[in-house]
């Protein structure tokens, strides 16, 4: 990019001067025209290195959502294989899904068109299915088995 802008002012200097009729020290014509010629491949030197990084970041910003959509997927596909190895009714799987998305106990039963009550009893049941005694509990079920069964420190020196 400085490059782009030393040619470029360079450019805009020899036209302005021209136009306005500002006078420079003299130079060799050949010099002069070298000038040009050089911040005219300077300009198109930026351009195509602003293309290519252009590019590579375009690249890797389908990687990362191509990753996380994958990521997306797992997380449900570990969502419906525990709802199915705890014995989960279907609105005992919805209200699980809400409660996991964050939602209150009065957002699920409205979203659900049922009472507080029948929300909180599906509530239960889900807890006592799971074998966990909350919320936090049940989410971190879920944030375990997406996590590397390696200790930290391992990450921290392989990615060292």
């Amino acid at each position: 990019m400085g490059v782009q802008l030393v040619c470029g002012l360079f450019l805009l200097w020899d036209m302005l001067g021209s136009l306005l009729g500002l006078s420079a020290p003299p130079i060799a014509w050949v010099y002069y025209e070298l000038a040009q010629i050089g911040a005219v491949i300077g300009l198109l030197f930026g351009m195509v290195v602003g293309a290519t990084l252009l590019l590579r970041s375009t690249r890797r910003q389908r990687a990362a959502e191509q990753s996380l959509r994958l990521a997306s997927g797992a997380f449900m596909e570990v969502l419906e294989e525990r709802f199915v190895d705890w014995g989960l009714t279907p609105a005992e799987r919805d209200v699980a899904l809400f409660s996991i998305k964050g939602l209150s106990t009065a957002d699920i039963a409205a979203i659900r068109k049922t009472s507080e009550g029948t929300v909180k009893a599906q509530t239960n049941a889900i807890y006592r299915k799971a074998g966990v005694s909350g919320r936090p509990q049940l989410l971190s079920l879920f944030i375990e088995d997406l996590m590397d069964d390696a200790p930290l420190g391992a990450h921290a020196k392989s990615a060292a």
